[in-house]
């Protein structure tokens, strides 16, 4: 069995400690799609300092706090993804300009109408660019340590930007995992 086996849309890729890539260092990423040709997931825990206003005036006034864009990820960085998630009773299935991604989830068609969509949601969010695995490419990450995969809360999507996300996903873990949330950001500063 591949070590990407348990990856599917609506799981959590948590970077482990030891991952001190720039892009990916302490981060939570949300997977929308796996599939035998790659993954595709956002960064939830990345704001920038751009408001979804600037980029897209009819969202940027329906998106969840903070109003700014998030970094999804190093790919393709000029594309813009939406996430939503449904409110109690609406259903993502045969509604035009939403993909559902697990549960409440779902992609979002930035090129539809807000106001017939957003009604149905209790919360969404921009994010700038994405995360992207080839073939293979996320087993061996796994494989080597980099990434820890857990089960995602649909909330996780909309964390306030001030929350330790990455925190808060290790430490609801249970042990051992949950020992991950306590390890400092710099060892050198510790």
């Amino acid at each position: 069995m591949s070590s990407d086996a348990s990856v599917e849309p609506g799981t959590l890729l948590v970077a482990a400690p030891s991952l001190l890539d720039d892009n990916f260092r302490r981060t939570v990423v949300y997977i929308i799609d796996h599939r035998s040709e790659g993954t595709l997931g956002v960064v939830l825990n990345r704001p920038s300092d751009v408001p979804v206003d600037d980029v897209l005036p009819t969202w940027g006034r329906h998106v969840s706090e903070p109003n700014s864009v998030f970094v999804g990820g190093p790919v393709e960085q000029k594309t813009a993804l939406c996430l939503a998630a449904m409110r109690t009773g609406e259903l993502v299935d045969g509604v035009t300009g939403l993909i559902g991604v697990r549960g409440p989830v779902a992609l979002v068609d930035l090129d539809a109408d807000p106001d017939v969509l957003v009604p149905k949601f209790r919360g969404m969010r921009v994010f700038a660019g994405y995360a992207g695995w080839d073939l293979g490419q996320l087993a061996g990450e796994i494989d080597r340590g980099d990434w820890i995969v857990v089960p995602a809360l649909p909330n996780d999507v909309f964390a306030p930007a001030e929350e330790d996300l990455w925190g808060r996903v290790l430490r609801r873990q249970g042990m051992p995992l949950a020992l991950l949330a306590t390890h400092p950001g710099d060892v050198k500063a510790n």
